[in-house]
């Protein structure tokens, strides 16, 4: 075994991989075609952040009365909310396969 100092990032990295052990979390390699469908959803979700941040900037700058700029956050915050969440169920769905 190495003799050499740890530094504490490499200290914390073994605890958090003892604790993984102790709890049976286990590391998966994913293949390349996982890894290439991961990156693919998260390019198409990515987009579609894009668009519903373009959409909502662009209906908050005509919203003038201030209910209805915060009907409009609060539909922005859960699309955002939905569209991550969706992005994440998927990318949990090609790991587990």
């Amino acid at each position: 075994m190495d003799d050499a100092p740890k530094s504490a990032v490499e200290l914390a990295m073994a605890r958090l991989k003892k604790q993984d052990a102790d709890e049976g979390v286990t590391d998966r390699v994913l293949t390349a075609d996982q890894k290439n469908a991961i990156a693919e959803l998260r390019k198409t979700y990515g987009a579609k952040l894009a668009q519903e941040e373009i959409l909502f900037k662009s209906a908050a700058q005509a919203a003038l009365d201030p209910d209805s700029r915060r009907a409009l956050e609060d539909n922005y915050r859960r699309d955002v909310e939905r569209i991550n969440h969706e992005r994440d169920r998927k990318i949990e769905k090609i790991r587990a396969s």
